[in-house]
């Protein structure tokens, strides 16, 4: 089975790849409205925080139990936490870890795909709006809310969005993937950089007091009061974004990885990840957004932007410079690429349970999960005032990916045994990871993430997110929603958004159970390990 899976064609193709799984728009959307949402300065201390301790030692254990689960033939997590976890336990325990693994798996695969590929549409539309100079000489704050009220345009931007996802994973991993990967990383890196030169040297074109100077003075300047008001969500935002921006959590490193060869490289491979990320994140992405913002929207609107940050922003910038539409068309389909790129690894983790759970065929698998996204997205699609997108963001991109990462340390190394994962991790190593890094991994990584996740659990309790309170709907339509609502539609958003979640969760439980009891029925019936490569 393991020999007739697709592989890389090649090692830059692998590392463009899982750059461009990585590098997509949480670096260039998300990252921004989460430092304006979390008080900037006060965001950044838990974030770098948040990479060296959970980022690095996450993106190895991901690469590592990806390449194992690939040796299998497997491509998902479900068989991938089963085969790990019978290293400890019995085979009929070891499923229950898998169920969980595929569970946790599926949902962050389904449901961020759900609200990530609306996105994605939204730099379509604003690649077109660019071209024909929709928007200048126009107050983006404004053409932003007409555009999500616009239900037909954003129907059709996400629609193409999702065919021609369907096309590129549709054609395999070498065929499809690594080569659209080649050509759009380096060309956003490119653009990127000319955009933050550009960026850097507007002054103050509105007011005196509006400048991208302030902006970036919003974000480095370390601010202790605000974090120490609100520790937990803070360092919970800043741990989510690590995870969504490096594409932890999620299935899909693990996806990637389960490509590679049994000696194949995933040390220096998965440090060059995230560095590219990073780069790409702090440096490029930091200097555009809230800068933009502060000059052109002032420091109050740039503040509460909310997930539109992003598109109300740098339209301002293709406003006032030469070529402007040309320049503002290139950089939102680059754009459009860089989600496009992400995207992929999701909608091919779905893919692969299909084509290896139930040996669907590719292509027809590939249309499958189509019309599975598609229904998932439609909520959100027809939600003119984001608040169904905004919930499930602050469940899925935050606090599953975290509690996912949790897992990865539980199976990948407490239950695989530390001595068997640091010898996986060193086959084929083009570098020696620390030893200093295997206490970081072991005891100082989970202990960080169950902090957090009791900590929010926590204030999520306290402060009625369970119970859908009043005072939190309150809070929720002051503080997200970009057209007038009520609190009433705002409950009903959510208990959709929930019950969404609820659904997925469900199917991912009883599709992860099913797969690997079909694979490994002998052993598990016998309760003892007969499969072992």
């Amino acid at each position: 089975m393991a020999e007739q899976r697709d592989k890389w064609a090649t090692k830059l193709g692998l590392i463009l790849a899982m750059a461009g799984n990585a590098i997509g728009l949480g670096n260039f959307w998300r990252f921004p409205y989460q430092l304006a949402s979390n008080g900037g300065g006060a965001f950044m201390i838990p974030y770098f925080f948040a990479l060296f301790f959970l980022g690095i030692p996450v993106m190895w254990i991901e690469w590592t139990i990806g390449r194992y689960g690939g040796k299998y033939g497997h491509g998902t997590l479900g068989p991938m936490f089963y085969l790990m976890s019978r290293e400890s336990l019995k085979p009929k325990s070891a499923l229950w870890f898998g169920v969980l693994g595929g569970l946790l798996g599926f949902s962050v695969s389904s449901l961020l795909s759900s609200y990530y590929y609306q996105i994605i549409g939204w730099s379509a539309a604003y690649t077109w709006y660019s071209l024909t100079g929709a928007y200048f000489g126009q107050d983006t704050y404004k053409f932003f809310v007409g555009y999500i009220s616009n239900t037909s345009a954003v129907l059709f931007f996400w629609a193409l969005t999702m065919v021609l996802l369907g096309i590129a994973v549709g054609q395999g991993v070498s065929k499809g993937i690594e080569r659209w990967v080649k050509v759009m990383m380096p060309a956003l890196y490119v653009f990127a950089i000319i955009l933050v030169i550009r960026a850097l040297t507007l002054g103050s074109p509105v007011k005196p007091e509006w400048s991208a100077i302030g902006g970036l003075s919003y974000i480095w300047t370390p601010n202790f009061s605000a974090l120490s008001k609100n520790f937990f969500k803070i360092a919970l935002a800043a741990a989510g974004q690590i995870f969504f921006t490096l594409s932890l959590g999620m299935g899909i490193i693990h996806n990637y990885a389960s490509y590679l060869g049994p000696e194949d490289d995933v040390a220096l491979s998965g440090l060059a990840t995230v560095s590219l990320n990073e780069f790409a994140e702090v440096i490029l992405g930091g200097s555009l957004a809230i800068p933009i913002a502060f000059a052109y929207l002032g420091p109050e609107k740039a503040i509460k932007g909310g997930v539109g940050l992003a598109y109300m922003a740098l339209p301002n910038v293709f406003m006032h410079m030469p070529a402007g539409r040309i320049f503002g068309a290139f950089w939102f389909l680059l754009l459009w690429f860089a989600g496009f790129t992400s995207a992929i690894a999701t909608y091919n983790y779905l893919v692969a349970m299909l084509e290896e759970d139930i040996h669907i065929d590719r292509k027809k698998g590939t249309w499958m999960v189509f019309v599975w996204l598609f229904i998932l997205g439609l909520p959100i699609a027809l939600d003119k005032t984001l608040l169904v997108l905004t919930d499930m963001d602050m469940w899925v991109g935050s606090y599953f990916l975290v509690l996912l990462g949790f897992f990865d340390i539980v199976v990948g190394l407490w239950l695989f045994k530390p001595d068997n994962f640091w010898e996986e991790l060193h086959k084929g190593a083009f570098i020696n990871v620390p030893s200093w890094f295997k206490p970081i991994m072991l005891y100082i990584a989970p202990i960080y993430m169950l902090i957090l996740l009791a900590g929010n659990t926590w204030n999520y309790a306290k402060g009625g997110v369970f119970t859908l309170s009043p005072a939190y709907m309150q809070d929720l339509v002051k503080n997200q929603a970009l057209v007038s609502t009520t609190i009433g539609y705002a409950k009903h958003a959510v208990t959709v958004a929930r019950g969404m979640i609820f659904i997925v969760i469900i199917i991912g439980a009883i599709e992860a159970y099913m797969a690997i009891k079909k694979k490994y029925k002998e052993e598990l019936e016998k309760n003892e390990v007969i499969i072992k490569l």
